[in-house]
């Protein structure tokens, strides 16, 4: 069962199956993995029910999360056995004075994050050799040298994971998919505070921008890179 199949009718999923909407891309030869905003003000410190970790961080998400990261785990360490490229989309540290722009209007509570928030979640953090992208708007490419890094590093793919999957993570790949990358969204390695939000967003990105699959797919994918297996997306 995907994700939006108890959120989006069947008549409207026939729509666009009608309209040939949602066929694969597959991936391409060099894959980066993009983990957007994996932060603890994104999760909270702790595992923790999303009312309850709100009450830490209004801008957290709490379990789902959680269970995001648990998902990104194995993604990144199987990036890191390949030496694939991983890169950082990140909202840096707020300044009330510099930074108060059309989202603090939108959200202040943005403005009110401690410095403990804007840490990366420990458990896939960053590491030496790892590209951090400060970002102060929704796209990872927005405003950003991310375009550049991509092209130096001759990445054709990109690996989208994080959050939320109606802001920061649909606009990255949207861009992205603008840019004429192929995009993968692992859809377990992604979160929304909305499960509404969430299941529709994955639902329109994979039917015009995007491979949405299970995280054991795309590892799947992943993995056939490394052994020389030519792999399509969903077969």
């Amino acid at each position: 069962m995907n994700p939006w199949s108890q959120t989006i009718t069947e008549d409207e999923q026939k729509r666009y199956d009608a309209a040939g909407f949602g066929r694969s891309s597959g991936i391409g030869k060099r894959p980066a993995l993009l983990i957007i905003d994996v932060q603890y003000r994104t999760v909270g410190t702790e595992r923790r029910p999303y009312w309850d970790a709100i009450k830490e961080y209004p801008t957290a998400c709490g379990d789902v999360g959680w269970e995001a990261v648990d998902n990104i785990v194995p993604l990144l360490a199987e990036f890191r056995r390949q030496n694939l490229p991983v890169l950082y989309p990140h909202v840096a540290p707020k300044n009330a004075d510099t930074d108060a722009g059309r989202l603090a209007e939108k959200v202040p509570a943005i403005m009110t994050v401690n410095a403990k928030g804007y840490e990366f979640v420990a458990e896939v953090a960053p590491v030496k050799g790892d590209v951090l992208l400060p970002k102060k708007h929704p796209s990872a490419f927005f405003g950003t040298p991310l375009v550049s890094h991509l092209i130096d590093l001759g990445v054709d793919t990109l690996f989208v994971t994080g959050c939320t999957t109606s802001g920061c993570v649909r606009s990255s790949v949207t861009d992205g998919f603008a840019y004429n990358f192929k995009c993968v969204v692992p859809q377990e390695c992604v979160y929304d505070r909305s499960p509404t939000s969430h299941a529709v967003n994955l639902f329109d990105m994979n039917a015009k921008y995007a491979d949405v699959m299970p995280t054991s797919d795309a590892l799947a994918l992943l993995k056939g890179l490394d052994t020389g297996v030519d792999r399509a997306a969903g077969e």
